[in-house]
This record gives structure tokens, C-alpha cells and sequence, in this order.
């Protein structure tokens, strides 16, 4: 502890890294004291000296400095075992980026030492605290629409996996695990206590022969509800974000500004359809509900608090609250990811042993 607040660092000072620094150092001081970052690059480790920011010289001195109580982890994701040990065996605490490990044998090597330690070791799932997510749950979870029987979740992009090492197989590259991996949480916590029972995927390859570069899957649970989860780079016209088919009525959220709406069907007994033009031909089948027998509502955004992930973390470490994101989540869902692997790469539907 420093001055009473928990001495952070970070290691990895890239994209996610500074994001993790700033908001640390500018935004949660009232809790946390920022002792510095590591990063392997010199040229990175310079520009946070240019922001102000103490870069040690190696990760051994950051991890011997005793004033650091939590160390959080932006590295490429092959690095997040070998790095979270490291910090725990050295009396850390410690917050790992997504995905938390290359695989769930990795995962588990993590979960031993934090448990030999007794240190805190857990996954920056920060999708979690995403509006436009927490809105579809609240609607799913209010049970708006009756009995949920589709929910399709995705994102869009059109340039590709980055030139990084995201496009690099060996480091953890590709869709599945980049954006792939928040939809995947928050499909599983949004649906709980469902148990998944099926899993069948799609894996793409576009604009990079070597890793994903996005990926299509279908998530069928024990209820019947179906969970379709998208993350596409090759996509030139966006669909919505969120749709959610309920036996009352539909959802969309086409954005994260959360713009969208609820139709439901406001009578019931009204149901005379009038004959539409369809193409070459006519349908009664497909034509659209007459304005006097459905209703149109706003969507009940729910607004959040991503800093709410910190705050939670520093009052488990002060012994006042449970862990938000557990050790048995991402064992759930790394499970996922892997079964997603193997039918992408088997064209199978896969049995999923939900426990």
C-alpha cells in the first residue's frame, strides 16, 4: 500500500497497456497509487517516460519494487501465463487482459499458482459494463418479450485483423480471441443459469490465411434458446448489434449508441394479414402486422460503469466483496473457445459438457 491506496503497475504499455495507465494514474486515484509500467520495447518504455509515467528497466525490478500490490497484464496474449506466475510467485496480485491464456491448461497452470501464492489472480472481462450488452440482458432478464427464443450478437468491421500480432497465430492472434472472446462472456453470463448444451462454428479467412479473421457460431442451450454470435472484418454493410426474438415481440440495438426499439404485439386477436406483393408473387404469410396490433417502445438503456471493475477488485483485496470475474467463468469460457476451435476445424456440431 502507498499513502493507504494499493500500489499498481502495468505491464505492457501499448494500446490496452496505456489505457489501463491512465486510467489508473487520472481517474481511480482515490483508490490506487500508478508506481510505473514495464514494456519490453524500449521506444514504448520512453513514451510513457514522455507521459510522466516511471518505466522500470527490466519486469524483474518491477516485480521486486515491494510498493506494488497489483499488477495488470496488456501484453500479447502468449505472454499472460509466463508474466502472471512471474507476479504472483513475487507476492502480486494480479489482473490478466482477455483472453486470459492460449487455452484452458494454461488457464489452470494460472489458477494453481494463484492459489499457491494466495494471491488474487483474475481476467479484465470489461465488456461486461457495455450498454448496449447490459440492456439486452435487462430486457431478456425482465422477460419483455415473453419467452426468448433467438438472440443474435455481433460486430462488424471492414479492414482486416490488425497488422500486428493479432494477425499472428503463435501469439494468440485472430478474431476468436480478440473480439470473439467478450461476445463469448457476455453470451454465457447474460444467459445464465442456462446450461449450453451444443456449440457449431464457422471460422473465416478472407484476409489472412494464417489465423481467424472472424468467425460465425450458433450456441444452443437447454431451454432451446439459440445464441448466434458474429465478429466479421470483411463487412462493408453493418448489421444491428443486437436482435432478440421473444414470443411477444423483437429487440434491436443497431449501435453502441444504443439506437434501437422494442416491437410488441399489442392484440393478439387481430389476425387478419392483407395480402402483400412479394417479388412474382403474393404472400399472406410474410406481410407486416397493421399498425393497430403491435406497439413500438423505447429501448430501457442501462447505463454503467466500467470503473466499477477496479473498485470491485481493490474491496475484494480489502475483504469487503466476492470477485466479480471467477476463475470457474473463464474456465467456461475458454471451454467455449475451444469447442468453437474444434468445429470450425471439424464442420461438426460439438457436445458441450456444461457443469
Amino acid at each position: 500500500m502507498v499513502n493507504g491506496k494499493f500500489g499498481c503497475a502495468v505491464i505492457g504499455y501499448g494500446g490496452m497497456g496505456g489505457w489501463h495507465t491512465n486510467r489508473i494514474k487520472n481517474e481511480l486515484s482515490d483508490y490506487a497509487e500508478l508506481i510505473g509500467i514495464y514494456d519490453i520495447d524500449p521506444a514504448r518504455a520512453e513514451v510513457a517516460r514522455e507521459n510522466g509515467i516511471f518505466a522500470f528497466a527490466s519486469r524483474e525490478e518491477l516485480l521486486a519494487d515491494e510498493r506494488i500490490d497489483l499488477v495488470t497484464i496488456a501484453t500479447p496474449n502468449d505472454y499472460h501465463k509466463e508474466i502472471a506466475i512471474a507476479a504472483l510467485e513475487a507476492g502480486k496480485n494480479v489482473i490478466s487482459e482477455k483472453p486470459v491464456a492460449m487455452n484452458s491448461a494454461e488457464l489452470e497452470e494460472m489458477i494453481a499458482a494463484s492459489k499457491r501464492c494466495g494471491k488474487l489472480f483474475t481476467v479484465h472481462q470489461n465488456r461486461r459494463w457495455d450498454e448496449d450488452y447490459l440492456t439486452m440482458k435487462k430486457i431478456l432478464d425482465d422477460n419483455t418479450l415473453g419467452s426468448v427464443f433467438r438472440i443474435e450478437s455481433r460486430v462488424q468491421g471492414s479492414r482486416g485483423v490488425p497488422g500486428d500480432w493479432r494477425n499472428q497465430p503463435e501469439h494468440g492472434g485472430g478474431m476468436v480471441l480478440d473480439w470473439g472472446i467478450h461476445l463469448l462472456d457476455q453470451a454465457l453470463m447474460m444467459t445464465l443459469p442456462r446450461k449450453l448444451k451444443t456449440v457449431y462454428a464457422e471460422l473465416t479467412n478472407v484476409t489472412n490465411e494464417k489465423c481467424d479473421d472472424g468467425f460465425r457460431t450458433t450456441l444452443i442451450f437447454d431451454d432451446g434458446l439459440s445464441f448466434y454470435v458474429e465478429v466479421t472484418t470483411s463487412n462493408f454493410i453493418e448489421l444491428p448489434l443486437w436482435y432478440m426474438l421473444g414470443e411477444n415481440g423483437s429487440a434491436v440495438i443497431n449501435n453502441w449508441d444504443c439506437d434501437g426499439e422494442i416491437v410488441m404485439v399489442s392484440d393478439w386477436e387481430n389476425r387478419e394479414a392483407v395480402p402483400i406483393v412479394a417479388g412474382a408473387g403474393i404472400t399472406k404469410t410474410m406481410a407486416p402486422r397493421t399498425d393497430d396490433t403491435i406497439k413500438r417502445y423505447p429501448l430501457p438503456v442501462q447505463k454503467a460503469d466500467w470503473y466499477e471493475y477496479y473498485k470491485n477488485v481493490f474491496a475484494y483485496l480489502r475483504g469487503e466483496q466476492d470477485i466479480i470475474v471467477t476463475h470457474d467463468q473463464q474456465r467456461r469460457l475458454m471451454r467455449l473457445v475451444e469447442a468453437i476451435f474444434e468445429s470450425g476445424k471439424t464442420n461438426k456440431v460439438i457436445e458441450f459438457k456444461d457443469v
